[in-house]
């Protein structure tokens, strides 16, 4: 059979192996960006290469929940709009936009970026759960959401952190099981979020 790469040229064919080793894009689905780009202006595609280049060269972490920020704190952890006294710890920062999007949660994040995987290398040490800890012990959390995804390496986190927290004397609840099990939160949609967020269950 007829090797694919050979019926385009070499600098398409680098374009769709790269966009094809994008999450949720498949060999079709890269082609499409591909060609699409070659039909676009030129602006347009300058514009999307230095928006990809920003992105790698001024993102940070935002120095308090650890999000992604354009500078030392994130918008959220800026706004002075926002209820300072609960913090829903999350595990990734593509999990904040779609608790954000329901509009059923107006206070803090922290972000511990993964969950504890003994299968994948990944412990206790090697998430930011001593940073979360010295943010609870200045008195002012009334209340920490364990919003980690529903899968095992989620619950398993959620239950350290409850163990972490409780002796602090800090409410700790977990977002409710509105979402199926093995699910991300990145993925769930707007009703099923918000009903986790209002029917979050104790610890």
């Amino acid at each position: 059979m007829k090797d694919r790469s050979q019926a385009t040229t070499e600098t398409v064919s680098n374009l769709i192996e790269l966009f094809s080793g994008l999450p949720g894009i498949g060999p079709k689905s890269a082609q499409r960006l591909a060609f699409f780009l070659l039909r676009a202006p030129t602006e347009h595609s300058r514009r999307l290469a230095e928006a990809i280049i920003a992105v790698k060269e001024k993102t940070r972490l935002c120095s308090c929940c650890f999000n992604i920020a354009d500078t030392d704190t994130c918008p959220i952890c800026s706004d002075m709009q926002r209820e300072t006294s609960s913090i829903c710890v999350v595990e990734q920062p593509q999990d904040i936009p779609a608790l954000e999007h329901t509009g059923a949660f107006k206070g803090l994040y922290h972000v511990l970026h993964g969950a504890i995987s003994p299968t994948e290398g990944v412990g206790t040490k090697d998430l930011r759960i001593n940073e979360l800890i010295e943010r609870l012990k200045n008195g002012a959390i009334d209340e920490v959401i364990l919003g980690t995804n529903p899968t095992v390496e989620g619950e398993t986190t959620a239950m350290y952190l409850s163990r972490l927290i409780t002796p602090l004397g800090i409410k700790v609840t977990r977002l409710a099981r509105g979402l199926p099990y093995g699910t991300e939160l990145e993925y769930a949609d707007d009703v099923t979020l918000t009903r986790a967020i209002e029917g979050r269950q104790k610890l």
